[in-house]
């Protein structure tokens, strides 16, 4: 579809395209929409949340999310969750913490300076007149460094600290950022999110949207997107999240684009990526923030002592990818859609960007799988699978 017909069907609308398989284009006024998140909420009902505007790193890209109900056919209207008319507001992440109460975190940067982002948290309420609404208290900024970014969800430690994944995007004096010096960390609050300090995690240059799942018996693993685009990472924790082992490469290739995972509830973990990497293809560009055609008289950050990022490698196919080992190899790989992936611009208007990406998945307790991903950078595409999904060998990637 080019972006006039994708901006078409952007109606929320659930069809059916196969007996196993629903899909639909949630709403959105912005013709930039990217980084999807899902969250399903005590009634079973689904929230979507996702940054939009006019190009990513613009100050007018905003938080915004959709309302799915148990049972409806269609996502509610798009509902606007931050108002920063300064800053570049990316990556949400919604969080019910234990009391019940809806948090949404998420980046606040200048322009492409992502080494000068600062993490916000905001109180998320749902109206009781009409569940299709929320609405954002003003919220405030972590007190982490400055270059913190949040892409996963948290997790709540044995003695009720919550665990933030964060990756560090770190300032290198008179240099402009581009990913080179990136690390993982986890930003960690004994208080219920009212003060934080973070732990950096050894060892993880390149290493960044940590993805965690929980293995059972106080053990973690955490799954990396890699600034170098050669594979998926991997670290364990053994003591609840307190300490994590050095990352390593797992079997699957990764595209320096961002990946999810989750602990099913037949014991396996799936992860959903687009499982190419740099070796793979020839396509490169500058760098993420290349088209914003700003005045930056700085260099490009010197990659020594840290790695040399690489950007624009094809974002497709959107893979489903299952673990029966706690995700130390993936050796069935299932395909949700496939394209050419191209990604040398972030321009949504004039259709030379065909990435699907940035995936996000969710299992329901009846074992339905709901998935949501960038198409085009034009849309949030959600996909909905019944139970029994797995099932399907047409699917499986060779």
């Amino acid at each position: 579809m080019d972006p006039q017909e994708i901006a078409r069907n952007m109606n929320g609308l659930l069809q059916a395209v196969s007996p196993e398989r629903a899909e639909a284009l949630l709403p959105s006024p912005m013709v930039q929409n990217h980084a999807a998140f899902l969250h399903m909420l005590s009634d079973g009902a689904l929230v979507c949340a996702w940054f939009g505007g006019t190009l990513e790193g613009k100050s007018d890209i905003s938080i915004f999310a959709s309302v799915l109900p148990q049972g409806a056919t269609q996502w509610g209207p798009p509902q606007r969750l931050s108002f920063d008319a300064d800053h570049s507001e990316q990556n949400p992440v919604l969080f019910t913490a234990p009391d019940g109460r809806l948090w949404l975190f998420h980046t606040s940067q200048p322009s492409g300076n992502q080494d000068e982002c600062r993490i916000r948290m905001a109180e998320i309420r749902r109206d009781a007149s009409d569940p299709l609404v929320l609405t954002a208290s003003e919220g405030r900024y972590l007190d982490l460094p400055r270059g913190c970014f949040v892409r996963a969800p948290l997790v709540v430690r044995d003695d009720g600290a919550w665990l933030l994944p964060i990756f560090r995007c770190v300032q290198r004096p008179g240099q402009k950022w581009n990913g080179s010096h990136d690390t993982a960390a986890v930003g960690i609050s004994p208080d219920q999110g009212a003060t934080w300090r973070l732990e950096d995690l050894g060892q993880s240059i390149g290493c960044v949207h940590m993805s965690p799942v929980s293995l059972g018996e106080g053990r973690l693993a955490a799954f990396f997107r890699r600034r170098q685009a050669d594979h998926v990472y991997r670290t364990e924790s053994r003591d609840g999240g307190r300490s994590w082992s050095a990352p390593a490469a797992s079997d699957v290739p990764n595209n320096n684009s961002s990946i999810a995972a989750v602990h099913l509830s037949d014991g396996r973990v799936a992860m959903i990526c687009n499982p190419v990497s740099a070796a793979q293809s020839a396509d490169r560009r500058v760098s993420l923030y290349d088209e914003l055609g700003e005045n930056d008289d700085r260099p490009d950050a010197d990659p020594a002592g840290g790695c040399v990022p690489v950007w624009g490698v094809p974002r497709a196919p959107v893979a489903l990818c299952l673990s029966e080992d706690g995700g130390k190899t993936f050796p069935v790989r299932l395909l949700i859609e496939d394209g050419p992936g191209t990604c040398l611009s972030n321009d949504s208007t004039d259709g030379r960007n065909k990435e699907m990406s940035y995936p996000w998945l969710l299992e329901g307790p009846d074992g339905t799988m709901h998935l949501a991903y960038t198409y085009h950078r034009r849309a949030i595409k959600y996909v909905r699978l019944a139970p029994g999904w797995a099932s399907a060998d047409a699917r499986r990637l060779s």
